[in-house]
């Protein structure tokens, strides 16, 4: 175990931080994993602890599950990839079939993560710009305290002040903000002619009119906004700027590779308002977890007007587009999440979550606690101190990832009763102590 620590010390880059030839303060460094089952992991020094991220919200069903686990050991006797250049395979078109049934969208386009679907969307958005005449359109519309990725083109539409990626500035491609729409408390309905969603769509309508004759899509993750700062908006909000594409007639993308799947509730976050959009992508819990994979979906008037343009198509293709060993266990992980009773697990989680929370409304140092679904947030008046948050949470047997000024989770669907109190008590614990 120690030898592995070290190596990882020396050689190995993490998520968001400093390579490993920078000195780590104490405490700072990655927890060893040895083993993960359910919905808890085996970490060193800790033992069996609940994992209250679903591994950054991908593990909707949890870890080593027997049907997951056959899809996967099944698909491995035959293949386990080959290029989709020119061949296709049956777990592709099964996987394909599966959305298409589920979603009612017409092409499926996969690729390796959330982020380059991101960057497919876009593309997408371009390549009809120039297909139905309008080459000139070449940017995006979208709302502040957004994440979309961390590749080029998904960061250029992340927060362009307040988010990670804002070093940026001049190097990515600069696309049109509107502000931050009000919050929500997932909870209340809020009306389409509520007067601050209205003062807010009549911000977007004067700024969609200024920029008209430029922008090419809209593109926001619906409801809940992820690593941007897991804000929750109220579903009117998607109304209007499904409104608004259509006054602008360019497609609406909605990013559901966080909300999709039933995190909020819905099987997808623009199930909330009701909106379809033109292009959707998916990724994250498509697999649960179990391997790389996203998907692009759109409608057939969209993919006609991007083979409409010059390249005669859409011009991407992922060295692994359709692995088959991820597409076998995708559609063996949608079969299992519709067989089961995923909507009462989340709701389940939600009655938990807003329960042990709850308390924690108005606590010293903390500035907001909000639930969606099987997502719950306590954010701070000031930046957590990650490694104390952690290990407290440890110490309270749960696996959390806290970024920024926020501690949060987004438990597994099968977490009992009895794990989400121990996920809300250890995130009373963090908060207690980070925010004394």
């Amino acid at each position: 175990m120690d030898e592995l620590l070290a190596f990882d010390a020396q050689h190995l880059w993490h998520p968001y931080g400093p390579s490993a030839a920078a000195p780590v303060p104490a405490g700072a460094g990655p927890r060893l994993v040895t083993g993960a089952s359910g919905v808890r992991l085996d970490v060193v020094g800790h033992g069996d602890v609940i994992d209250g991220m679903s591994s950054w919200w991908a593990a909707i069903h949890g870890y080593r599950h027997p049907a997951l686990d056959a899809a996967a050991t099944a698909q491995l006797a035959s293949m386990s990839h080959v290029m989709f250049g020119g061949l296709t395979h049956a777990p592709a078109v099964e996987l394909g079939r599966r959305l298409v049934e589920l979603t009612g969208y017409d092409q499926i386009f996969f690729c390796d993560s959330g982020s380059v679907s991101v960057e497919v969307a876009v593309k997408i958005c371009l390549q009809r710009a120039l297909g139905v005449g309008r080459g000139g359109r070449t940017r995006m519309l979208t709302i502040r305290g957004g994440y979309h990725g961390d590749t080029f083109t998904p960061m250029s539409l992340c927060d362009p002040d307040g988010g990670m990626h804002s070093m940026w500035r001049g190097v990515l491609p600069e696309h049109v903000f509107a502000e931050l729409p009000p919050a929500w408390d997932g909870n209340e309905n809020v009306p389409d002619d509520d007067p601050a969603v209205l003062a807010w769509a009549a911000g977007v309508r004067a700024l969609a009119a200024a920029h008209a004759h430029e922008l090419a899509g809209v593109i926001v993750e619906p409801v809940l906004q992820g690593a941007g700062g897991m804000r929750m908006y109220p579903p009117a909000c998607l109304r209007v700027l499904r409104a608004v594409a259509d006054e602008l007639d360019v497609p609406l993308v909605l990013d559901e590779i966080a909300t999709g799947f039933g995190r909020t509730g819905t099987l997808f976050g623009a199930d909330h308002a009701p909106v379809r959009a033109d292009v959707v992508c998916v990724g994250k819990a498509l697999t649960g977890g179990y391997l790389t994979l996203a998907a692009v979906l759109c409608t057939a008037e969209v993919a006609a007007a991007v083979d409409a343009s010059p390249a005669g198509g859409l011009a991407h293709g992922p060295t692994f587009m359709a692995n088959p060993l991820a597409c076998a266990v995708a559609a063996a992980n949608l079969d299992l999440l519709l067989a089961g009773d995923w909507r009462a697990d989340v709701a389940r989680i939600e009655t938990g979550l807003r329960a042990g929370l709850s308390a924690l409304t108005g606590a010293p140092g903390v500035a907001d606690v909000r639930v969606l679904g099987a997502v719950g947030v306590v954010q701070l008046e000031r930046p957590v101190d990650v490694p104390l948050a952690t290990d407290v949470a440890l110490d309270h047997g749960v696996w959390l990832r806290p970024f920024r000024d926020l501690i949060y989770t987004m438990p597994p669907y099968p977490c009992t009763e009895d794990e989400v109190d121990t996920i809300t008590g250890a995130i009373a614990a963090a908060v207690r102590k980070v925010a004394a």
